[in-house]
């Protein structure tokens, strides 16, 4: 008995030797200090206050400003309005031709201004109105000027009924090293009224809570 009690502690030593604890507390185990989400058994946070983030938007009647500006308001971090050293004319069927060339062209217009330091944000939200199916040059040209490898982006649009169509998959094919997140698609005659809208969707994609 003696000899027995004897094997029992040099066993018991041993596994403390090799770190098996005694009894592991698994409801201390599941308790969630931080407040993360869960999704997959996965735990995630929301990107605004732990990314640095960008609102890039190119607006011509003002409707994608609009939610620009929303997304803004509720993300925080930088804004920038992505301008063509020429504008275009104010006219409706001028412009919609003119967009038509610049698209089976690929033309590529000057931008006014440039983004100082892209490679300094993590997540880059692209605004635009859908134009015959995608997004209008300027646009085009911000994509390209730029080496977006490794970072979030998270396209939306403003249209009048034909949601993002062709222009995300014309993202990833100009930015194939970036990480696309879900976007969203507003009709033009709602933006004044989309902020619910514009919050559940930033809500699905994990980038607010």
């Amino acid at each position: 008995m003696k000899r027995m009690k004897v094997v029992l502690s040099i066993a018991v030593a041993f596994l403390v030797w090799m770190g098996v604890p005694a009894q592991r507390n698994f409801a201390a185990e599941e308790i969630d200090p931080l407040g993360m989400e869960k999704t997959n058994g996965e735990k995630t946070m929301p990107l605004a206050g732990t990314k640095k983030i960008l609102v890039a938007y190119f607006s011509h009647s003002g409707n994608t400003r609009e939610i620009a500006d929303q997304i803004h308001k509720k993300v925080g971090g930088d804004i920038f309005e992505i301008q063509s050293v020429k504008p275009y004319p104010g006219d409706y069927d001028t412009v919609v031709k003119q967009a038509r060339e610049e698209l089976d062209s690929g033309y590529k217009p000057a931008l006014k201004a440039k983004v100082e330091d892209i490679g300094a944000y993590d997540v880059i939200f692209i605004g635009f109105p859908i134009w015959w199916g995608t997004f209008p040059a300027p646009v085009r040209t911000f994509l390209s000027e730029y080496d977006l490898s490794g970072k979030s982006i998270v396209p939306f649009c403003t249209h009048e009924g034909s949601g993002l169509e062709q222009s995300v998959l014309d993202i990833s094919e100009l930015c194939p090293k970036a990480i696309l997140l879900e976007g969203a698609a507003i009709w033009g005659r709602d933006v004044k009224t989309a902020q619910d809208k514009v919050s559940d969707w930033l809500r699905e994609i994990k980038v607010i809570k």
